[in-house]
């Protein structure tokens, strides 16, 4: 099977997972901010930077260091190889998981009072620290089994962590409000806990099978110490990324209330925005990102086992594929987002700051989906260095907007640093693969015809609803939903009509 088909196949059954999960996490989403409210919510997405450190700090720099070298040996026919590497990689990532969440939990009283300056988050913390070597086993075989292109297990996996947090949070929901309780946001970290226990115990089942058929064991180990000489240069420019960008983010998260009550916002105003824009706007605009995040993880094993072979026909014909399907799909999400975002606020949140925070946050939507496919062919090809960087300045740039922006324009003053820096991360990426792999950007296919395409299926949405008057008399979430699917189907018929959707011959 040619690269692109099982790129194609692995990111159809990944997409296929994913949005499932987003499906049952958007509606649980809908259920936490009706739970815990919008002040809730903001509590909660502050413990999050904190959580993407510990594993910034234990296991993305490892698991996407497995992820390249598992492929790159396997491609090359070294089985036991592979297989070593994913041994080694995963005892060295847990052994730091250990560490990291023995300092967490016992550091949580500080963190909730001194750093994220609210003590409502301490038992959250703790909570949290007992999930991170969980996680750290879950993204490790999942690691392994992207590059091996079974992508069938770790979405079943996915799947089963999402559909055990719903079902513990809700749980804990309906006791507490069986003992006469007003339910908190540690419900959520409770769901959270459980998610992860259930998803690494189904990933260590799949990979002791998966090993055993093969008739390997940890004996069987060749030369530990090199393979870690080996994972290190590699996973230490990622890790060293991810730290510093969840820092940043840390920075942020912290900036945000605290910039906004300079704003004019009183704590419980700011929190409540905070929680709006993230736990509520954000989740449903980053939606469509599952099928780009989908591509991201296939993208980075494909690229490295091509390189490995000295392919770079492949490396380009993938980096043009990804440019032109993740401006096809941001294109239309920015349509849709703008147009139906306040809609989609009223009808799902009952929020009208939701909707106008989704409004803006559409014209993100094209540079937002690039930028993950595009830093994952970069870490595929190595360079990780450059994804530092560039990942750095976005951030940056954003930090800048907050702290001398957000105090005079308020949340927008955010919303469009957010834009500025998405699209300053997708130029940096792009210029350096046009450097690196002279790929010719198609301008009237990529971007002039997708956007007329989705103008024209737009008009003729509107046009067909205010014709079909029957839809005024539908529920609201119900008739929204048929004129986005009618959008969507025109926009997919047009593009097709254009002959820009169907993909090129993989080389």
């Amino acid at each position: 099977m040619g690269n692109g088909r099982r790129l194609i196949r692995g990111a159809f059954i990944l997409s296929a997972a994913g949005f499932l999960t987003r499906m049952i996490g958007f509606f649980y989403r809908i259920f936490l901010s009706h739970a815990i409210g919008a002040e809730g919510m903001g509590i909660y997405q502050l413990i999050f930077p904190l959580n993407m450190l510990c594993y910034a700090l234990t296991v993305m720099g490892i698991q996407t260091a497995i992820s390249r070298f598992v492929s790159a040996k396997m491609a090359l026919g070294d089985r036991q190889g592979a297989n070593s590497t994913f041994a080694v990689g995963t005892l060295y990532s847990l052994l730091l998981s250990g560490v990291t969440a023995w300092a967490l939990y016992h550091s949580a009283p500080f963190l909730s009072e001194k750093i994220l300056l609210e003590p409502r988050t301490l038992p959250m913390l703790k909570l949290m620290a007992c999930s991170i070597p969980m996680g750290v086993v879950h993204n490790c075989v999942s690691g392994y089994f992207f590059a091996r292109k079974k992508t069938g297990l770790p979405a079943v996996s996915q799947l089963l962590e999402q559909t055990a947090r719903v079902a513990a949070t809700y749980l804990a929901y309906t006791v507490i409000l069986s003992k006469g309780l007003t339910p908190t946001p540690v419900i959520a970290v409770v769901g959270m806990l459980c998610g992860e226990a259930v998803a690494m115990l189904f990933s260590l089942a799949a990979v002791a099978w998966n090993l055993q058929a093969q008739d390997f064991s940890l004996g069987s180990i060749r030369q530990p110490v090199k393979i870690l000489k080996d994972i290190l240069p590699m996973s230490a420019p990622v890790t060293a990324n991810r730290v510093l960008l969840t820092l940043l983010n840390s920075v942020e998260a912290i900036l945000i209330p605290s910039r906004l009550r300079l704003s004019g916002l009183n704590a419980k105003q700011a929190l409540s925005i905070y929680g709006t824009l993230n736990g509520m706007a954000m989740p449903l605009v980053l939606f469509p990102s599952t099928i780009t995040n989908a591509v991201s993880v296939m993208l980075l094993p494909s690229v490295s086992e091509a390189q490995a072979r000295g392919n770079m026909r492949t490396i380009r014909w993938t980096v043009a594929s990804t440019l032109k399907y993740c401006l096809l799909l941001g294109i239309f999400s920015t349509g849709l987002f703008f147009f139906y975002g306040p809609r989609l606020g009223l009808c799902l949140f009952h929020n009208k700051d939701a909707g106008l925070f989704i409004r803006i946050l559409s014209f993100i939507c094209p540079f937002l989906y690039m930028d993950a496919t595009l830093s994952s062919i970069l870490q595929g090809l190595g360079k990780t260095g450059i994804c530092f960087v560039n990942n750095t300045l976005g951030v940056s740039l954003r930090i800048c907007m907050i702290l001398f922006v957000v105090p005079f324009q308020g949340i927008q003053g955010y919303l469009w640093g957010l834009l500025a820096s998405e699209l300053l991360l997708a130029a940096l990426d792009m210029g350096v693969l046009r450097h690196y792999c002279q790929v010719q950007f198609d301008t009237i296919c990529w971007l002039v015809k997708p956007a007329a395409a989705m103008g024209i299926s737009l008009g003729c949405t509107f046009f067909s609803a205010h014709i079909l008057q029957i839809l005024h008399r539908l529920p609201a979430l119900l008739s929204l939903g048929i004129e986005m699917c009618i959008c969507s189907a025109l926009y997919l018929v047009i593009l097709a009509c254009m002959g820009i959707i169907w993909p090129q011959k993989d080389p």
